[in-house]
């Protein structure tokens, strides 16, 4: 045996960090031939021969341990070669195969330098599983981050789950372990066996696989997800060509697992979903559809937040490719997809990232900064570059591997502040003694840079309640980077109001108009989402006061408000319809509801409105954060809660002058003022009978004249139907004429001024 005892007891115990040094094909020290070794716990016999041409003879290896260690010696040959190995098992059966432990290492030392540097934008395509050809032999690697482990072993149903068998490399001081598998296909599922910082023996799933088991089951299954043909090329062309701060975005929040089911128990699938969805969206006219985490999550109830496969979407509802088919297919719709993305924390389930090698690698090791006091969740550290790396190329394969068109980031504001959800001694300062995590904010603005640098057109969005600074600011001006940020205090302050009866209205007209006073600092996007509706707080209809008639008639107006209104808008599924009670993730929307009667129809009919009118005028979507796009009219009529306001492009010229009457009782003959005379036309009424309405309106529409009102040059009397939103529309836009400055009259100087302007320049 040429194997010294010691080499021979880290192979058997399982203790060698380099087991490649010791198994394989290696050349006599003496020069005098090869000696190959093989740890192979299932083999009664092991022998090799070369595949080269001519062959060299087969030689046999020898056992020289009970474990399962064999070891040959050859002189045919004094350096290495290709061969194949020959086992027979305990049952008799023989299989050939290639050695993994005969092949170079399948990342080099400069993916290595940029992953431990946190700059391997793709460090998708170099750790996990890989599908890949390795000296002409087609397999699958296999590597892992686990710095702090003493053993990785990689087990699988290639391996009867056996941590002897493929005992990985250590790659060096960059804590990566890696091994090359020959024949190992699409299919195969697999975990890593760890023996930890500690000295325990540790089963983790692969924290970069791209497909997993159903839950509760928990394996990596190695896939390839560049294999659909995606066929999306003229939309991802015009994505790049357009700016989101100037185009229409009105956007469907969805749940895949409960907006729409088969039966009582098996929601529809990705590929099932697409034909449905397609044909809801075309109809409602939204421009977006944003789905909640579609990243895989073992646990259901957190409706995707608590993920623990980054990179893999969640096999609930199919394979990566009928995903990928589902947001091709909705391209080819024209709808842009948005997806919910978690950077902010994962779950403490042992088998994911908590704890992955014995220490606290992906999070913080002190419970002060590393954990979650109020999701029992574990936060990134990123402080680490290797987390960062992590995180960001996470960002970058959503966008490139599922043509994502958008990221709305989660719980932005858990992120930014150390303090977050903690009382006094519960948190750490920052340097500075301040309560900024600068690590998390130095992060977020590597991530919107790089998105956006990457997909141009690729929207980013925040969810963050703050009042932190420059959100949707670029980082060269200090900013975070984000494209959008989610007006939670707009959310907030309009629901507040439209709760309240009418008649208490009038003491809280200032929660409708808050908004404005900070709507430039950020580029926003108008929420009413699932967490309006779930825990406790019932439905946008349960929110609203009075009858059935007024309650409706409220929605009606709460949802055409949110339309008209400065911003782009996000309404949650089921909100559409008026459904009457809270989401439900184990359930579905309650389409039964549009039979019920006229109100439940007659709020969708409004939404579908609301979309087509929002598309087709511009002045709804083209100056939303430029102070031009906005006016408010008259909004101090709080003794009868009536507010109006005007909205304005300029590319072409257009405007909307829209009208809120937020009480029961019909305003006649009401004046408000106008930018221009004549015909002004009725373009929306929420108070229409085809929306459940009482059908007051103005007949078609209104003819300012020039008397001054509200500071406007023009007047018109207008029917206010009770508890309205209603919109018009000049017949013809005026342009005001610019008229030029008279010419100044050129004065020649006089002999005096020209001496004296000589004089200066002589002096």
């Amino acid at each position: 045996m040429l194997l010294t005892q010691n080499e021979l007891r880290s192979l058997v115990e399982l203790k060698q960090r380099s087991p490649h040094q010791l198994l394989g094909m290696h050349p006599l020290k003496d020069g005098s031939g090869v000696v190959v070794r093989a740890f192979v716990p299932d083999a009664t016999a092991v022998s090799f021969h070369s595949i080269n041409e001519p062959p060299l003879p087969r030689v046999e290896l020898q056992r020289v341990h009970a474990a399962g260690v064999f070891e040959g010696v050859s002189q045919a040959a004094t350096e290495v070669y290709p061969y194949q190995m020959v086992i027979t098992n305990k049952s008799g059966g023989v299989r050939q195969q290639r050695d993994p432990y005969s092949f170079l290492p399948t990342l080099g030392e400069a993916d290595l330098y940029l992953f431990n540097k946190g700059d391997e934008r793709r460090i998708y395509d170099k750790l996990g599983a890989q599908l890949r050809t390795a000296e002409g032999v087609t397999g699958a690697s296999f590597a892992v981050w686990a710095p702090n482990a003493q053993r990785v072993s990689l087990v699988g149903d290639f391996n009867a789950w056996d941590g002897r068998a493929h005992q990985m490399r250590s790659l060096g001081s960059s804590g990566v372990w890696e091994i090359f598998l020959p024949g190992v296909g699409e299919g195969a599922h697999y975990k890593y066996e760890l023996l930890d910082h500690n000295g325990h023996i540790r089963l983790k799933t692969d924290p970069y696989g791209f497909f997993f088991e159903v839950a509760p089951k928990n394996a990596a299954i190695v896939w390839d997800n560049r294999k659909f043909q995606w066929t999306d090329g003229a939309w991802l062309k015009r994505r790049r060509e357009q700016d989101p701060l100037r185009t229409p975005v009105s956007i469907y929040e969805l749940h895949i697992g409960s907006w729409r089911k088969k039966t009582k128990a098996e929601s529809f699938g990705y590929r099932e979903l697409a034909a449905p969805l397609i044909a809801y969206l075309k109809q409602m006219g939204f421009t977006h559809v944003e789905f909640m985490p579609l990243a895989e999550h073992a646990y259901y109830p957190s409706w995707g937040y608590q993920i623990t496969g980054f990179y893999a979407a969640t096999s609930r509802y199919g394979s990566p490719e009928d995903l990928q088919f589902l947001i091709n297919e909705l391209h080819h719709a024209g709808v842009g997809v948005l997806v919910d993305w978690v950077p902010a924390h994962f779950p403490r389930d042992d088998w994911a990232l908590a704890r992955f090698d014995g220490t606290a690698l992906y999070e913080h090791e002190d419970p002060r900064k590393g954990a979650h006091q109020d999701w029992g969740t574990l936060i990134f550290n990123y402080g680490r570059h290797e987390v960062v790396n992590f995180l960001i190329a996470n960002a970058l394969f959503w966008c490139e591997r599922f043509h994502i068109d958008g990221l709305r980031v989660d719980a932005v504001a858990s992120m930014l502040y150390l303090d977050y959800s903690r009382k006094a001694g519960e948190w750490i300062p920052n340097k500075y003694g301040g309560r900024e995590n600068l690590e998390a904010i130095d992060f977020l603005r590597q991530f919107n840079h790089l998105v956006h640098t990457e997909f141009p057109g690729v929207m980013t969005i925040a969810e963050e309640s703050t009042a932190w600074p420059q959100v949707t600011r670029p980082p060269y001006v200090g900013g975070l980077g984000f494209s959008f940020k989610w007006n939670m205090g707009w959310m907030h302050d309009t629901l507040e109001y439209f709760k309240r009866p009418p008649i208490h209205r009038k003491y809280h007209q200032n929660d409708l108009t808050f908004a404005m006073i900070y709507h430039h600092h950020e580029n926003f996007i108008l929420p009413l989402s699932h967490d309006e509706v779930v825990h406790g707080k019932g439905s946008l209809l349960g929110r609203m006061p009075g009858d059935d008639w007024q309650r409706f008639a409220n929605l009606r107006v709460l949802l055409g408000y949110q339309w008209m209104f400065p911003g782009k808008m996000l309404t949650f599924m089921g909100g559409e319809i008026g459904q009457s009670g809270e989401w439900q993730a184990n359930g579905q929307v309650n389409w039964d509801l549009l039979a019920a009667g006229p109100y439940h129809k007659g709020v969708q009919k409004l939404v579908a409105d609301l979309n087509q009118l929002y598309r087709a005028e511009p002045c709804l979507w083209q100056a939303d954060f430029e102070t031009a796009g906005f006016a408010w009219i008259d909004a101090s009529d709080n003794q009868n809660s009536v507010i109006s306001f005007l909205r304005r492009a300029t590319e072409p010229v257009g405007m909307l002058v829209v009208i809120l009457n937020l009480t029961p009782v019909p305003r006649l003959n009401y004046r408000i003022g106008l930018p221009q005379p004549g015909q002004w036309n009725e373009v929306f009424n929420s108070d229409a009978a085809i929306y459940g309405g009482s059908n007051v309106g103005n007949l078609g529409g209104v003819t300012a004249t020039e008397d001054e009102c509200h500071g406007q040059p023009c007047a018109a009397g207008f029917t206010l139907p009770p508890l309205s939103i209603i919109a018009f529309k000049p017949e013809r836009v005026t342009v005001p004429k610019v008229v030029p400055p008279p010419a100044k009259e050129k004065v020649k100087p006089t002999a005096a001024a020209k001496a004296k302007k000589g004089s200066k320049r002589g002096n």
